[in-house]
């Protein structure tokens, strides 16, 4: 079947096209309710009620039983301490259920819930699918975050048992989790009953981090681990909780996304061949982290779904120790795709513009590059086709989505590429723009971007401990819908173009302008490695666009001369309409440990409104280099 037989008969009869999905997996028991109405789910609806399974039995178990016991697994690659590891099935299946051990020894059971606040080190994803063996749900807080955050997600989650690491460890400096841990324990209303912690002493001397355990409270995991006995998994209903994933915002109390089992091994497990072309024995690099939902679905639980080996860095795309990082880990493990934010990659062709550094590198076995988590900018997207020779694939989705939206689907149809558009909507979405009443709109015209329900298995069933706040944030918009947030427009030949949240696009002067398709312009001058345009309040024309860039390395041109030229070549390409007259060169970009930039934040500099400093910022000063810049402009107060 085509990639339009397939979407079509997924939208017209979901149930048996997900049933068809179901019976792939090894379930406890299989499913014979796929889809129902449930009004008292906060959606209204519920897949595979009578399904029961286990993720870690699934995800390792299985496997074994299959035969693929002394296959890798997980590769541990970690740059910023020298130690490489890899894991067979057998032996992550063994670290697995011993831990699982440790924790039902004190006192896990099946629906409480474990926060793991750790660096990116194997002991992160065996505590989660530890967890997930007992039934428990797991919430993976990202390490390093400050200790109210993390304070603000154990009052939430209300956790039996906090799971740590000494410290975690960057190209330049060593983050000790102990005492970030303790104030947030210190500060947070809920207490839990034990922390457990694992003490890094298999790193260089010069990087370890001694840490004190409080008797009583603190346990040692090594020492644990050393008298654990094996668990078998816990099978659970299709609908329990695996995990709480938080998501983060500039202001208010964190949303807590809830993913359910059944529905979430299903769509991962067809994402893995229908989107990424994966199959067992494959190797899947995803540079990400596991805090973040990229890490939950592509590091941890999609890769081992499908029998595959994942590849776990703790590194960067640069300084550890170059620009060829990437390329180096594509050659050592044989990947077959690798999955990265579009903002690793212009990292990369800053530092290293002609490529040479891939040069040193065998990339044959790699098929396809992946990127989502912000827009792929076109001229990004042509700079890693051309220096590559490989498909770059453009995909969209979200922490509440959980895998893919959109995307080219590789394993189906090999479709053709459109600079600037997430491609076609995945087998089971039903994506559609609406304008601001909720009303389809014609093809190739800007408006919200929705999902007519019921979403595929997978999305987020609920907001942890606050149905309200999920109807109120996704459902209520636009009835029959779950309203994403994200702006932009489906071409005529159904390929959905994402221009950003629905607050960049701006109003200047009675037109309404994506802020997004700005930036695709700004990248696309030879001088640009990074950029960001937001609007700014304007007295007399509602709001100005504002650019700022970050230069290539080693361009032989002014910050005044770059200007005038962005200034003529937006014109050129939008029209003086869009009244883009001010590009501010600078040295970096606020953004989230994730790489998303904070555009949010950004625009409330600009206009001179008080703003909350994120606790995901990666780089605090750089807040104070964008405010000086913004406040040497004309525009901005």
């Amino acid at each position: 079947m085509t990639y339009q037989q397939i979407h079509k008969y997924s939208i017209d009869t979901p149930e048996q096209f997900w049933r068809g999905q179901a019976s792939k997996l090894a379930w406890y028991k299989q499913p014979t309710t796929i889809l129902r109405n449930n009004s008292q789910q906060p959606s209204g609806y519920e897949w595979f009620a009578d399904g029961e399974l286990n993720m870690s039995y699934l995800a390792l178990d299985y496997h074994v039983e299959q035969g693929r016991g002394e296959q890798v697994a997980l590769y541990y690659d970690s740059p910023v301490t020298g130690n490489k590891y890899a894991y067979s099935y057998n032996q992550l299946l063994e670290h697995v259920a011993r831990f699982a051990g440790v924790l039902q020894a004190n006192g896990v059971t099946k629906g409480d819930r474990v926060v793991i606040y750790m660096p990116m080190i194997p002991e992160a994803a065996i505590a989660m699918l530890a967890v997930a063996r007992l039934g428990a749900i797991h919430s993976v807080v990202f390490g390093g975050f400050a200790a109210q955050e993390l304070a603000v997600r154990i009052d939430d989650a209300e956790p039996k048992l906090v799971i740590s690491a000494s410290h975690g460890i960057e190209p330049h400096r060593l983050i000790p989790y102990k005492p970030l841990l303790d104030q947030a324990i210190s500060k947070a209303k809920h207490k839990p009953n034990a922390t457990i912690i694992y003490q890094r002493i298999n790193v260089p001397e010069e990087k370890q981090v001694s840490c004190e355990l409080h008797k009583g409270f603190d346990i040692d995991w090594q020492t644990a681990m050393k008298s654990a006995e094996r668990v078998m998994p816990v099978a659970v209903a299709s609908t329990d909780p695996l995990y709480i994933l938080y998501t983060s915002g500039t202001t208010g109390k964190p949303k807590g996304v809830v993913r359910d089992t059944g529905g979430y091994a299903t769509a991962l497990s067809y994402s893995m061949k229908a989107i990424y072309n994966l199959e067992a024995g494959d190797v899947m690099f995803t540079a990400s982290d596991v805090g973040w939902v990229v890490g939950h679905s592509y590091i941890v639980y999609g890769p081992l779904l499908a029998g595959c080996s994942t590849v776990m860095y703790e590194g960067k795309p640069v300084f550890t120790p170059d620009a060829g990082a990437f390329w180096r880990i594509c050659e050592e493990y044989k990947a077959k795709a690798i999955f990265a934010a579009p903002t690793a990659f212009r990292a990369i062709r800053k530092e290293d513009g002609n490529a040479d550094l891939l040069q040193n590198y065998d990339i044959s076995h790699l098929e396809t590059i992946f990127m989502a988590g912000e827009r792929l900018d076109p001229a990004t997207f042509e700079w890693v086709c051309n220096k590559t020779g490989k498909p770059v694939i453009d995909h969209w989705w979200q922490t509440e989505s959980g895998w893919p939206i959109c995307a080219s689907p590789t394993g189906i149809e090999k479709m053709p590429v459109k600079a600037g558009s997430s491609s076609l909507p995945v087998p089971g979405y039903n994506v559609m723009v609406l304008d601001d009443s909720g009303d389809p709109i014609a093809a190739n015209e800007q408006g919200n971007i929705a999902i007519q329900l019921p979403l595929p298995p997978g999305c987020l069933t609920t907001i942890w401990g606050d149905a309200e706040r999920f109807q109120k944030s996704y459902l209520e918009q636009f009835p029959g819908y779950y309203a994403s947030g994200d702006g932009g427009y489906i071409d005529s030949d159904d390929y959905v173009f994402i221009m950003g949240r629905t607050d960049d696009v701006i109003n200047v002067a009675g037109h309404r302008l994506s802020t997004g398709e700005m930036e695709e312009v700004v990248a696309s001058h030879p001088a640009v490695a990074e950029c960001c345009v937001v609007g700014a309040s304007d007295s007399l024309k509602g709001q100005q666009p504002i650019g700022l860039v970050i230069m290539k390395n080693g361009v032989d041109i002014s910050p005044d001369e770059l200007e005038k030229e962005l200034v003529a070549l937006v014109r050129e390409e939008i029209g003086a309409l869009a009244c883009f007259k001010v590009a501010i060169t600078v040295s970096r970009l606020p953004k989230t440990r994730s790489g998303k930039i904070l555009r949010n934040l950004v625009r409330k500099i600009a206009d001179g409104k008080e703003y909350v400093v994120p606790s995901t910022i990666d780089d605090p000063e750089s807040i104070i280099e964008i405010a000086n810049a913004l406040a040497k402009t004309k525009l901005v107060s």
